[in-house]
């Protein structure tokens, strides 16, 4: 059993963590396995294909890198267009279920410019995929924040299971609104009138 003074290093990170204002310069966008095949039985899929398309438009005024990846493309088909028409760049195909399982993967986001210290999560699943890629970037010290409403799983019950294990694990669960705010900071921006269209 860990010891006690551990755990409460763990709770201190990640309220830490909670605390601190989100900054555009030291985030990337992660966007996972949002795919033809896996879309179609998720717990309510429109709302999340919705706010991770809010995400990516989001990333793409603030100059946000975003990385997208597919597990096993040639089983489970490709990024569905509605979210692959926003991408920069080609999703990153993996068959680890951790995005940190990839070395392209991680090569990608160790070549990000600047100073990137905080992953945003979003796509699928939330207890698979998604909660794994949160427990990686939490090992190998990234400050992770997971779009609750843009994360997704077949079942309820799945979905929240994950997001719990996220959040005992450190990461900071938050919302697609939250994050645009936070980031945008303030509704004099000409970045926050380009977002407000979408927001409507």
């Amino acid at each position: 059993m860990p010891a006690n003074s551990d755990v409460l290093a763990n709770i201190d990170a990640s309220t830490d963590a909670a605390r601190r204002l989100l900054d555009a310069s030291e985030c990337a966008l992660i966007v996972i396995d949002i795919q033809e095949k896996l879309l179609p039985p998720i717990f309510e899929k429109d709302r999340l294909l919705r706010n991770a398309q809010l995400l990516i438009r989001m990333a793409g005024i603030l100059n946000l890198p975003t990385i997208a990846t597919t597990q096993y493309a040639r089983g489970l088909g490709g990024t569905v267009s509605q979210v692959k028409d926003l991408l920069p760049d080609a999703p990153l195909d993996k068959q680890m279920f951790s995005c940190f399982g990839s070395d392209v993967f991680c090569s990608v986001l160790r070549r990000l410019p600047g100073r990137k210290n905080t992953v945003l999560l979003c796509g699928m699943e939330s207890h698979i995929c998604v909660m794994q890629t949160a427990l990686g970037a939490l090992r190998e010290g990234y400050l992770v924040h997971v779009a609750s409403d843009a994360v997704g799983s077949r079942t309820e019950w799945n979905w929240k299971m994950g997001l719990e294990r996220m959040r005992a694990a450190g990461a900071v669960i938050s919302s697609t609104e939250m994050m645009i705010y936070e980031l945008m900071r303030s509704s004099g921006t000409e970045a926050f009138k380009q977002m407000l269209r979408y927001l409507k």
